[in-house]
């Protein structure tokens, strides 16, 4: 979403950023983690996010493509890209890409969930 965002010429709203990363330590707290721990975990995921976002290949606004890379650095149990756990992986992203590209800002959040509950994801 935050690429959708920069390819429309948008800033991604900075609160929008932080319910994301306070809805991920909430999740790590759910899970047992204590306060160091979610602190170390938080900042690994933002290295990781980051990393991603710099690193992901955008050409043109209609064309997104994986970075196999990152996947196979990041998913240990995807480690090749004629698996069907990478291509299943590979096409989610792309439609969810597409799909979110050609929503309205400010109702790509809402929808985007309704995506996820589409594709078995909750």
């Amino acid at each position: 979403m935050m690429i959708i965002y920069k390819k429309k010429g948008l800033k991604f709203e900075q609160n929008s950023y932080d319910y994301l990363f306070h809805d991920i330590e909430n999740n790590l707290r759910e899970m047992g983690f204590g306060d160091v721990s979610v602190n170390k975990k938080m900042k690994e995921f933002n290295k990781v996010l980051y990393d991603i976002l710099l690193k992901l290949e955008v050409k043109k606004i209609e064309l997104f493509k994986i970075n196999k890379n990152l996947i196979f650095k990041y998913f240990n149990e995807i480690n090749d890209q004629n698996s069907d756990k990478y291509n299943d992986f590979e096409r989610y992203f792309i439609d969810f890409y597409d799909f979110c590209f050609e929503l309205p800002l400010n109702n790509m959040i809402r929808d985007a969930i309704n995506f996820k509950k589409h594709y078995g994801c909750t």
